[in-house]
């Protein structure tokens, strides 16, 4: 038995390929939005960090209606995923509650590695994607072209006849059109929405399965302020009723809680809406647990076997992240305990399944692993916004033993880059260098060349700065999770050292002045600095001590107004993934709610004179 009036779908696709665009237009043409009322630009993309970025961060859902001229009136649940490699723990999760899929790809630049990525994860669902080639009324776009490659990734990937037999429209979400052919009257997504009632199957659903007790896997989670603990998942039977006592079943079985339902909501359009109960196969929020979290399922108390949860790909990367022991501490936040800064971790990790929080030897440290550096990034940038203040170690990856050969195993990358043909070059030897290998390069047009090249996830941290320094700025450059391999050996890192200052006090100009013939500054005067705290790039390899407090001596033949007239050139910035992915081994990286400083871990010389000692007798 089905139900025939419901469809849940998920747009899948590699970052800005358009899918969140898409998801607006969908809502306005299907009448989920008022045509008169204001919707703000990308409305799925609700999250601060998510509208600057212009990136989906967090999976959601949404919903619409439809008058099919097929079956009827339809209601749509869609769920706009990530496209970013590093949250592709929250696609993983989110495909075991869809029945289909659209796969997204730009019409320019073709097949990119997240859209590898989500796609092998849902052929192996046995789902059966609709390829979307958006963005073909751009200029150079070759939508030809792409639907070749498309094809030749799902075969690549192992797809089925059935999978590969995918329908394929040709579409602009920016504009709001889509058609089954190139040349089509390119009016509205009408086009689309059909394609989806009939290819999309309904959910399965056994028979007798809303007479049955109620049972649906915890798939996403997030905190409200006045419900609590949020958990969206899709019903597998029976039917949810607020008041009722659930309970809490983990993976292997155990009990976890039982707690009255508070409240079950539905999604239509862009809000949440409450419902007295919802049917077998919708996909709700509930309310009311509190220690439940993502890949429990909540059931009937008659219920004794758990629902089945997707596994998803463990982390590859990990930094530790403590209190703020700086001489600048406390002083711009106010969540500065250890106790405070692990609560907001180990909440971080149980809803989003691609991180992992371990307590170190030292006990006011925590290791925290995850897909890459955009993710903890992000993470950190939550976290100061919240009034934290951390330190944070340079990023690691994640190496095992393989138990049958005995060798060290570390995660390998695709890396996919777009460059003109002037530079690819030198991003070839830079990458080569960091034992990284080319697999393939042609010619894109327009004076550009892809490189594909495979290498150790390890390779690229601190590598993006080199990258866009190499190619002026016009590189384009995107990565995923291949598999583990071999351990390649060391790899070179950062090649120049770093100016400390030798005391604590406030930056003077004439001081900046005088040291930027020593190498490239990271602070203007006037700024906070202490011992310890890295002020600039040397131009040598060598780290230095210097002094940033010095001011200009006073004498009968020099007056102190002159130090007004000293021209310093503008310092270079580092924002927090760049500060993180630059710093060494032996260094930190301050974060507060108002600055991002760079020091050394020890702060005194003789320390580290005693630290690099120890290191080269080890």
């Amino acid at each position: 038995m089905t139900t025939p009036a419901l469809r849940n779908i998920a747009i899948i696709a590699h970052v800005d390929h358009g899918k969140t665009t898409l998801v607006d237009e969908l809502l306005r043409q299907s009448g989920a939005v008022a045509a008169h009322s204001d919707m703000a630009e990308r409305a799925m993309d609700s999250n601060d960090i998510e509208r600057e970025r212009g990136i989906t961060i967090l999976a959601k859902c949404t919903s619409v209606e439809w008058e099919s001229t097929v079956e009827g009136p339809m209601r749509l649940n869609i769920i706009d995923t990530p496209g970013h490699a590093d949250f592709g723990g929250e696609v993983e999760r989110i495909l075991s509650m869809v029945d289909g899929c659209l796969l997204l790809v730009d019409a320019e630049e073709g097949p990119m590695p997240q859209t590898k990525f989500v796609l092998s994860k849902a052929l192996a669902l046995g789902l059966k994607p609709i390829v979307v080639l958006n963005k073909v009324d751009r200029p150079n776009a070759e939508p030809d072209r792409v639907l070749d490659e498309v094809f030749d990734l799902f075969a690549s990937l192992g797809a089925n006849e059935d999978q590969l037999d995918f329908p394929a429209l040709y579409a602009s979400g920016k504009e709001g059109w889509a058609d089954t052919e190139i040349d089509g009257p390119r009016e509205d997504l009408k086009p689309l929405f059909e394609t989806v009632v009939r290819h999309v199957s309904s959910p399965p659903i056994e028979d007798g399965a809303a007479s049955q007790p109620f049972r649906i896997l915890a798939t996403t989670l997030e905190a409200d302020p006045f419900l609590g603990r949020i958990l969206t998942g899709r019903i597998v039977s029976g039917r949810p009723q607020p008041g009722l006592t659930y309970k809490a079943l983990s993976v292997d079985g155990k009990l976890i809680e039982q707690a009255r339902l508070t409240k079950v909501l539905a999604f239509r359009g862009l809000k949440r809406q409450p419902v007295e109960t919802a049917e077998p196969g919708d996909i709700v929020a509930i309310a009311g647990f509190q220690k439940a979290t993502v890949s429990h399922t909540i059931c009937d108390s008659a219920v004794t076997k758990p629902l089945e949860a997707q596994p998803v790909d463990p982390p590859t990367l990990s930094i530790t992240i403590s209190a703020n022991d700086s001489p600048l501490a406390g002083r711009e936040g106010d969540k500065v305990q250890s106790r405070v800064i692990r609560e907001r971790l180990l909440r971080q990790a149980e809803g989003d399944v691609a991180i992992r929080v371990t307590e170190t030897e030292n006990r006011d440290a925590y290791e925290v692993a995850g897909r890459g550096e955009l993710q903890l990034g992000v993470l950190i940038e939550n976290m100061r916004r919240e009034g934290f203040e951390l330190a944070v170690s340079r990023p690691r990856v994640l190496t095992f033993t393989d138990e049958e050969t005995g060798q060290l195993m570390e995660p390998m990358e695709e890396i996919v880059i777009d460059v003109d043909d002037d530079y690819s070059g030198a991003v070839i030897e830079k990458l080569t260098q960091r034992k990284c290998e080319l697999k393939e390069m042609k010619p894109t047009g327009g004076g550009k060349t892809r490189l594909v090249m495979h290498g150790p996830a390890r390779a690229l941290i601190g590598y993006h700065g080199e990258f866009l320094t190499d190619t002026r700025g016009t590189g384009v450059m995107n990565r995923s999770f291949l598999e583990h391999g071999p351990h390649k050996g060391k790899i070179e890192g950062r090649r120049n050292g770093v100016l400390i200052s030798n005391g604590q006090g406030d930056a003077v100009p004439f001081a900046l002045w005088n040291l930027e013939e020593r190498g490239t500054m990271f602070i203007s005067p006037g700024e906070k600095v202490y011992l310890g705290m890295i002020i600039g790039e040397n131009a040598k390899p060598d780290d230095l001590d210097v002094n940033p407090l010095k001011a200009k001596a006073l004498t009968n033949m020099r007056a102190s107004g002159k130090d007004e007239a000293v021209r310093l050139t503008t310092p270079r910035r580092l924002s927090l993934e760049q500060a993180i992915a630059y710093i060494d081994d032996d260094e930190l990286v301050e974060v507060t709610p108002q600055s991002i400083r760079l020091r050394k871990r020890e702060l005194e010389p003789h320390m580290r004179k005693k630290r690099s000692k120890d290191k080269e007798n080890a």
